[in-house]
């Protein structure tokens, strides 16, 4: 079967900064207070750069890099809320509708529980679903890998598009 006749397409997207001082840490397009931001030449945000993956990956259209390059100037401190908006217009026009993003952040700190409505308010704001369309969760490896050990943030996500007639 042609892939335009496929009404579902699943991506998955994961992307993982490490910490640096001097730096806001963006998660979700939301600015938390932390000690440490995350290393990037955007603004760092891994929860929007997954997402970004993830809806470029179920639409075939390549990744974050490819659209975005981190070698253009134009993109050197970015709102990544911004580019993940610019992505969700190409993929309309490419005929998909989202249909839902779930997203796991994994880091032993920040907990952001605390910032977890107003971060799915920004990535649907971002995408154009509805609040009740984004999903997002905290988690911990346990102390394992560069996560555990308080060295950065990564974040997997997962995006539903939906061809539309």
């Amino acid at each position: 079967m042609h892939s335009s006749f496929v009404p579902f397409r699943i991506g998955i997207g994961v992307d993982a900064h490490r910490f640096v001082e001097g730096r806001p840490l963006v998660l979700g397009g939301v600015t938390i207070p932390f000690p440490f931001g995350l290393e990037a030449h955007s603004d760092g945000d891994v929860l929007s750069h997954a997402i970004l993956d993830a809806l470029l990956g179920a639409a075939n259209a390549g990744d974050k890099g490819k659209l975005f390059p981190p070698s253009d100037p134009a993109y050197k401190g970015a709102r990544s809320t911004d580019l993940l908006h610019k992505a969700a217009i190409e993929v309309i026009k490419m005929g998909y509708a989202i249909g839902n993003v779930d997203v796991s952040v994994v880091c032993e700190a920040p907990r952001i529980s605390t910032y977890h409505i107003q971060m799915c308010e920004e990535i649907a704001a971002a995408t154009g679903i509805e609040v009740h369309q984004v999903s997002i969760k905290g988690t911990t490896f346990e102390g394992l890998g560069f996560t555990g050990r308080k060295e950065g943030i990564t974040a997997i996500a997962t995006v539903l598009l939906m061809r539309q007639e």
